[in-house]
């Protein structure tokens, strides 16, 4: 399979090397950028890389779109006569597009290629995304969702659970990092050097969540650890009292 990503961003850059990292030829990957300083990364990794979108769709299979939103009309109606509506599908990385907007955009008398909206966050550069896909044209089988699946997990959902898909894991990795480094300086604080304390911290945050991965409750797993008048239940209380869950919550549902 031949892959065009239209944009070297954090996004669209993410994709690139985690597709690289997973085995992927990176021969068949085409990254297209305005700036040529922001292709050098990637064409020292064999991804061929122009300026021109056009020409990076040109023998794509699927064309990955990661710009800013408002970028994103000038773009389609740049590469909009250049896609092949018959074969390629296009997979757009852009918050706040809704899927009437896709396929008004991308019309050509009436058709439209297969479109997906896709919420990938920039764990994809180490293949632990956890991404969402709305197929706005297709189905469940649109070839962007096995190109994610390699590159972390993957969820088809409703459009109208994209802003919750946001909150939940593309906001959510910052919100997990800040976690990362409140700990990380309450580390220094009990003695450790802050690359020591940082090290500590990342390596409990992923041996929690793969405690996870076998369906166990969150709470359960809390409940192994924090036993009655110990050091544990006392930190948990300590957090509670401060409004750690309810600060959580308020960040993923703001006013």
């Amino acid at each position: 399979m031949k892959i065009a990503i239209i944009g070297a961003g954090s996004m669209g850059g993410a994709i690139a090397f985690g597709l690289v990292e997973s085995g992927f030829n990176p021969s068949d990957i085409t990254m297209s950028n305005p700036h040529e300083e922001k292709l050098k990364s990637f064409a020292e990794k064999g991804v061929s890389v122009t300026t021109d979108n056009k020409e990076a769709c040109q023998s794509a299979d699927i064309v990955f779109i990661a710009v800013k939103p408002w970028i994103l009309p000038n773009v389609v109606k740049e590469i909009k006569d250049t896609l092949h509506y018959n074969y390629q599908a296009v997979s757009v990385v852009a918050a706040g597009v809704s899927g009437t907007d896709l396929r008004d955009m991308f019309d050509y008398n009436g058709y439209c290629p297969t479109i997906s909206l896709s919420m990938p966050n920039t764990a994809v550069k180490c293949r632990q995304s956890m991404t969402f896909i709305v197929p706005v044209t297709g189905n469940e089988k649109n070839p962007d969702i096995e190109i994610y699946r390699r590159l972390g997990e993957v969820k088809v959902i409703e459009e109208r659970l994209l802003p919750a898909a946001t909150s939940l894991a593309s906001c959510g990795i910052a919100y997990a990092l800040r976690y990362v480094r409140a700990a990380t300086e309450g580390g220094v604080q009990l003695g450790f050097r802050a690359s020591e304390a940082q090290e500590i911290v990342a390596q409990t945050v992923k041996g929690a969540a793969m405690l996870l991965s076998g369906g166990e409750h969150a709470e359960a797993e809390i409940d192994k650890v924090t036993t009655p008048g110990g050091l544990t239940i006392k930190g948990l209380n300590a957090m509670e009292n401060a409004g750690f869950t309810r600060s959580v919550i308020k960040g993923l549902i703001p006013d």
